[in-house]
């Protein structure tokens, strides 16, 4: 390919800003070809009036790798097309999902055509506009942990998931909201940059603490999201904005470089609109992270290929129990409750044997217990020293004195914060363990695993579904009044075992419930193939209205 030729493929049409952007580009290119074609004004405008033939709302990874292999559009074009959509969507539509853009995502675009352009080998992900959790460090932009005393706190280095990401070639374009520390399930307000709303209905939460990513990525701002699961905050999101999204088992993925709430629960993962771009993204930044003792855990699952697990029928003969303790209960939505016996019988259709009702022994006495550590402070300590001498404060409750919080999370600064900063929390007066050695924990994946083993007289079931959440998403000025229904906090964090949602239908005409299914350690592929099967044979996810083509 001529420089020329390279240089016209770049300032193809794109929309918006994005063209002149394109243009610019095409300049710096042709000023160094070598080629006697002059260039001016009516080369210019020759070369970005022909449309780009790409289909941006509801992209795909294989989308973007077809656009591009086609040679009909260029990787600076797919970018600069997502840019353009955060630009005439997020802010004037009211889902304040995007908090900046990655100012490098252009001319890393740029060195991506060149290397297509010259036949050079690329990564898996290459091109494929990434959302990332504005928790994730990153070397080129500020990671704020959505709290205004981090706001321009931009770390040293990256994190272990996001050097992943940018090795197999995908382009970080921008940073999403979230809830501030993380701390609230319930909605995504942070004091650095204020409120993110749903996509599908801007006068209700997406839920917390990836609400951010979750409207991003379904009101197509970007190909994949990432987002990172305490309690609820990758499935609970995705589940109120009709995507995929993977709890993974406990220790697959790196929590390095990714600001902490509980590191004995985070999980870090994606977020997606289809189970196979969720597939082609784990492959890539699950494995071994030696600065992330969890990992080793895992190490037999390092450098799998995920996408192996995506067939249609994933679900023929798999048991499957339906733990109706997580379904029909006080704070259940009876819309919800339609949506979902309905996807039990959308299991069945697909070839599950269902197996309802499916009991875990102590389930309440479990669910009740106090196996939460305490040991954010701790963990902010570690994290902030990793941030060296320009860490904007040493101790996160420096936040209290300095008064750079939101008001609705002083209570939980002191919560989370109880405990000496330089005490890991099986050294306190009241020990609280690891994972592995967590008794109370064991004990309940213990409970679990043994439960699903016996059911059904002892043939046992492969894994378990409820609603993700069993309420719709609450309105946004009643986001702590209104929030019921998330199940997704009762079993997974504690157990460490691995949970999916997948869209399973809508409630109230447009708003998007999920389903849930948990297996044992280790199935997370085996859960992938599940949600591609049921995916398949139902087409649930539906597109937010007032996000079209541009």
């Amino acid at each position: 390919m001529t420089c020329l030729s390279r240089a016209v493929r770049i300032s193809a049409w794109s929309p918006g800003a994005a063209r002149g952007v394109a243009a610019t580009l095409s300049l710096i290119l042709l000023a160094g070809c070598g080629d006697n074609r002059p260039v001016g004004d009516s080369v210019i405008e020759e070369i970005t009036r022909k449309p780009v033939a790409f289909e941006y709302v509801e992209a795909t990874i294989e989308d973007v790798h077809d656009a591009l292999q086609s040679g009909e559009i260029t990787c600076v074009d797919i970018v600069s097309g997502y840019l353009a959509r955060i630009d005439a969507y997020d802010k004037k539509n009211g889902v304040n999902a995007i908090i900046f853009k990655n100012p490098r995502a252009i001319p890393r675009a740029v060195e991506i055509d060149e290397a297509l352009a010259a036949g050079k080998d690329l990564g898996a992900l290459y091109c494929v506009p990434v959302l990332l959790k504005d928790n994730f460090d990153t070397h080129d932009m500020p990671t704020s942990g959505g709290s205004v005393a981090l706001k321009n706190s931009t770390p040293p280095d990256d994190a272990f998931l996001v050097k992943k990401l940018r090795e197999a070639d995908a382009i970080i374009i921008a940073k999403t909201n979230m809830a501030e520390w993380a701390f609230s399930a319930k909605q995504t307000l942070s004091s650095s940059y204020g409120r993110t709303a749903n996509a599908y209905d801007t006068s209700r939460v997406p839920a917390g603490s990836s609400g951010g990513t979750a409207s991003g990525i379904a009101a197509s701002f970007g190909v994949v999201g990432i987002g990172s699961d305490t309690g609820n905050s990758i499935r609970g999101p995705s589940s109120h904005l009709g995507l995929f999204g993977i709890r993974s088992s406990m220790g697959l993925v790196s929590r390095d470089g990714v600001i902490p709430l509980a590191f004995d629960r985070d999980v870090t993962g994606p977020m997606t609109r289809t189970v196979t771009d969720a597939a082609k993204v784990l492959s890539v930044v699950a494995g071994r992270d030696d600065a992330d003792p969890y990992t080793a855990y895992r190490s037999a699952q390092k450098n799998v290929d995920y996408a192996q697990f995506l067939d249609t029928e994933a679900l023929k003969g798999k048991r499957i129990g339906v733990l109706r303790a997580l379904v029909q209960h006080d704070e259940a939505d009876p819309e919800v409750i339609e949506v979902f016996d309905r996807a039990v019988t959308e299991l069945a259709a697909a070839g599950a044997m269902i197996v309802d009702d499916f009991e875990i022994t102590n389930l309440d006495s479990h669910m009740n217990a106090n196996n939460f550590c305490v040991r954010f402070r701790y963990d902010m300590h570690r994290y902030l020293a990793s941030l060296g001498q320009n860490a904007p404060i040493k101790d996160v409750m420096e936040v209290l004195e300095s008064g750079e919080f939101d008001p609705y999370i002083e209570e939980r600064i002191h919560f989370f914060g109880s405990n000496p900063k330089d005490v890991h929390p099986k050294d306190l007066e009241t020990p609280c363990l690891d994972y592995l050695e967590h008794e109370g924990r064991q004990s309940f994946m213990q409970d679990v695993v043994a439960s699903m083993d016996s059911a059904a007289a002892g043939e046992g079931v492969d894994a378990f579904v409820y609603p993700s959440w069993s309420y719709p998403p609450a309105k946004l000025d009643k986001a702590i009044e209104e929030y019921r229904g998330d199940n997704s906090q009762k079993i997974a964090p504690a157990t460490g075992l691995p949970a999916v949602t997948v869209p399973m239908g809508v409630t109230r005409d447009t708003l998007p419930a999920g389903l849930q299914i948990v297996g044992k350690l280790d199935s997370d592929g085996m859960l992938i193939g599940m949600a591609y099967a049921y995916e398949q044979q139902t087409h649930h996810r539906t597109v937010p209205q007032g996000y079209p083509p541009l």
